[in-house]
């Protein structure tokens, strides 16, 4: 019975469009024949990759010094002391010490003492770094509609349409909203945004509109940017409906049994996570793929095509994502990554980087690809590092930054480190060091 009714299926969906995989009457005829189908479980082995390790290894430095430069700006001296920053490591991400981290990068942080306590250091924005922040700050005028629209969407996939502001926080720097963004771009969008408070009385972030103008997934525009090409030829590779770009790790090419397990996954009905899934069975395939659709969508919102755990739990119940759901980091290798760099657990979408680089990079990444420049600079000529970065790099404009020194790469270009490490659910739902 099965096998025909998978053949009904495979057979209907050529007949629709793309676009229709995602409607609600599409998705209500199909999960119907998903629901009781039990869950294959195969074991993966964590594979190593050298380069998203070396990409996420570096960010965290390089996320800590924005956070710091917001810091320092936001305060109103101007200045940092010491004293008042010296317990932030944790919340930074950092392993050592904040004091020694801003020594570490002159070239933005510019220490002096105290007026009254000469033994306290303190710490201000050097001219490079107020010149950048600068230009920041005008990309986040310029691309300010794509950051509104990014925070409707996040909105727009949780069940209640509304997220916790403590649970939006730490996603901030990764969604590339602008520091204090409750308070300068909230108010402007009234028709977008509402503070509200849940029933718990936490302080939440609430679509006042659904948008249905941009309620398609990244994996659905993908698709409608490619040719349809011959409808029967897809047909007869079980290729009709939307499919998560993989790009497996070496090591699993010859496992047969995984290739075809992912072959079977992929010809499942793709729901968008703009869908409401309540209908659904929670233990079926269905729901599963339903689930790394929606944590696919939500990587793909990010910057940097990536975030820590610990981040997409806090949003956990928001989304309808099940207890266990991090186990699917490891279970869809050839989607996601995860990295155990820096003392904490990040995952990446795979399919955002080639060749150690974002495939498509947003003009905020542009910019911290020359922030970090600058912190590096620094790291290797300490004080005289300020005259060692030209000022037409400095200035050089969102357009020309697909030019940045070849010296950034380094070890971002090397190839996967193909080691087992531990099985699927080893470690999994551990606790980070946050």
């Amino acid at each position: 019975m099965i096998p025909k009714t998978h053949k009904f299926l495979t057979s209907m969906q050529t007949l629709l469009l793309p676009k229709t995989l995602c409607e609600p009457s599409y998705v209500n005829h199909l999960f119907n024949f998903h629901q009781f189908r039990s869950i294959v479980k195969v074991r993966l082995k964590w594979v190593k990759n050298r380069s998203l390790d070396h990409i996420i290894d570096r960010e965290t430095d390089l996320k800590a010094a924005c956070l710091l430069k917001d810091a320092i700006k936001r305060s109103p001296t101007e200045f940092l002391t010491a004293k008042s920053f010296a317990d932030w490591h944790k919340l930074l991400g950092l392993t050592v010490p904040v004091l020694r981290f801003l020594r570490r990068y002159p070239t933005l942080f510019e220490e002096f003492p105290h007026a009254r306590y000469a033994n306290l250091p303190c710490f201000k924005l050097t001219d490079t770094a107020l010149l950048l922040d600068s230009q920041e700050q005008s990309i986040h005028q310029n691309y300010e509609s794509d950051t509104v629209e990014r925070l409707c969407r996040v909105l727009m996939m949780m069940q209640s349409k509304t997220v916790p502001l403590q649970s939006l926080h730490p996603l901030k720097w990764d969604l590339g909203l602008p520091d204090n963004f409750e308070k300068i771009l909230i108010p402007k969008y009234p028709d977008h945004f509402q503070f509200a408070k849940a029933p718990n009385g936490i302080g939440c972030l609430k679509l006042v509109q659904w948008r249905e103008e941009i309620a398609v997934s990244a994996l659905q525009k993908s698709n409608e940017s490619k040719e349809m090409g011959n409808e029967y030829q897809k047909f007869k590779r079980g290729q009709t409906t939307l499919a998560f770009p993989m790009s497996f790790p070496r090591g699993y090419g010859g496992q047969k049994k995984v290739r075809a397990w992912m072959e079977e996954f992929q010809k499942l009905p793709y729901i968008s996570p703009y869908e409401d899934s309540r209908q659904i069975d929670p233990n079926s395939e269905l729901m599963e793929k339903r689930v790394v659709g929606v944590l696919h969508e939500l990587l793909s919102l990010t910057i940097h095509k990536k975030t820590k755990r610990n981040y997409l739990r806090s949003m956990r119940e928001g989304l309808c994502l099940p207890h266990k759901f991090t186990r699917l980091f490891t279970r869809y290798p050839g989607i996601f990554y995860l990295s155990l760099k820096c003392k904490t657990t990040t995952v990446a979408l795979r399919e955002g980087y080639q060749r150690g680089k974002l495939v498509n990079p947003h003009p905020i990444a542009h910019l911290r690809d020359k922030f970090y420049h600058v912190m590096r600079t620094g790291l290797l000529y300490r004080n005289k590092g300020a005259n060692l970065i030209p000022q037409e790099f400095l200035l050089k404009t969102v357009e020309d930054e697909n030019e940045l020194d070849e010296s950034e790469e380094e070890e971002g270009e090397a190839d996967d480190d193909y080691y087992e490490v531990a099985s699927e659910g080893e470690g999994d739902e551990g606790s980070d060091a946050e």
